[in-house]
C-alpha cells in the first residue's frame, strides 16, 4: 500500500504467447494498478454459514477468519464491501446494508461483451464434493458469522443488476472478488467474474482466498489444493486477473 489512501495491487495474468523458437506457451505477466481506496470495491461471494459439503464447510471454517481479518483491514482504510451470500436475502431484508444497495438508483448495464468460455481443467460432475455427499441441497440460511458486515457502511446483495447500480453509483474503478467456490459461483453468479467481464467491469479475484468444489477421485486425478490452482490459473489465462491478500494488507 502506497500511503493510507491507496493500494497498489500486483495483478497476475497470463497470455498465450510465443518463445524465440516459434513455439506456443504461456506467460505469466504481473501488472502493478494503484487504485484509491474509494475506487475499490471487494465481493464476497457464497461464504455461507454451513454448506451440504462437509470438506466445503470445513474449508470455510479455516478461511472465514482470514478473510474478515482482509476485509476489516480494507474496509478501515475505505475500500466498499458487498456481502453476496447467495439464496439468504430473506435474512438480511430488514438490515441497513442491504437497504443501502436497494436504494442505489438503477443503472441497466451495456450489452454484454462477446467472451469465449473454453472448458475447466477439472472436472465437477459430480458436484465437486471430496467428503462422499451425494447430495446437494440448501444447508445455508445466512453468510458466516465470522465475517463482520458493517451495517453502516457495507452492502448486500446477490443480484449482478443491483450491484452493477451500487458500483456506478459509488464510482467504482475496481472490484475484487473473494469466496467460494472458484470453479461454480464465483465465476458464474450475476454479480461475479464472468458477468462483470462481459460487462466491462474490471475484476480481479483474490487467489488465496476462495477454493473449488474438486473431488480428487475425479479428473485430473489431483489434490484438492492442485485443483483450485489449475482453476485460479484458468480464470488468469481467459477471465481475469488475479492477486494475493497480502497486496490488501
Amino acid at each position: 500500500m502506497t500511503n493510507i489512501h491507496e493500494y497498489q495491487l500486483n495483478l497476475r495474468q497470463s497470455h498465450l504467447t510465443q518463445d524465440d523458437g516459434g513455439h506456443n506457451q504461456w506467460q505469466e505477466i504481473v501488472t502493478p494498478r494503484v487504485v484509491p481506496a474509494a475506487k475499490l470495491a471487494i465481493i464476497i461471494c457464497d461464504m455461507w454459514d454451513k454448506h451440504w459439503s462437509r470438506g466445503a464447510s470445513e474449508r470455510v471454517e479455516v478461511m472465514a477468519p482470514r478473510m474478515n481479518q482482509v476485509l476489516s483491514a480494507a474496509r478501515a482504510k475505505g475500500v466498499q464491501i458487498i456481502h453476496a451470500p447467495s439464496d439468504t436475502m430473506d435474512f438480511y431484508v430488514d438490515a441497513p446494508a442491504r437497504q443501502r444497495i436497494l436504494a442505489a438508483p438503477a443503472v441497466t448495464p451495456p450489452p454484454p461483451l462477446e467472451h469465449d468460455t473454453p472448458s475447466l481443467p477439472i472436472d465437477a460432475s459430480d458436484e465437486g464434493s471430496d467428503t462422499g455427499e451425494l447430495q446437494t441441497y440448501k444447508a445455508w440460511s445466512r453468510q458466516h458469522a465470522a465475517l463482520e458486515i458493517d451495517q453502516n457502511k457495507d452492502a448486500i446483495s446477490d443480484k449482478g443488476q443491483e450491484v452493477y447500480s451500487f458500483l456506478q453509483q459509488r464510482a467504482i474503478e475496481q472490484v475484487l472478488i473473494m469466496g467460494v467456490h472458484t470453479n461454480m459461483c464465483v465465476l458464474n453468479r450475476s454479480f461475479a467474474i464472468k458477468q462483470m467481464v462481459k460487462w466491462g467491469v474490471e475484476i480481479a479475484l483474490v487467489r488465496d482466498l476462495t477454493d473449488t468444489m474438486y473431488n480428487p477421485a475425479r479428473s485430473p486425478y489431483v489434490s484438492h489444493d492442485e485443483g483450485t490452482r489449475l482453476v485460479v490459473e484458468y480464470i488468469e489465462k481467459f477471465w481475469c486477473p488475479s492477486l494475493l491478500s497480502t497486496d490488501l494488507l
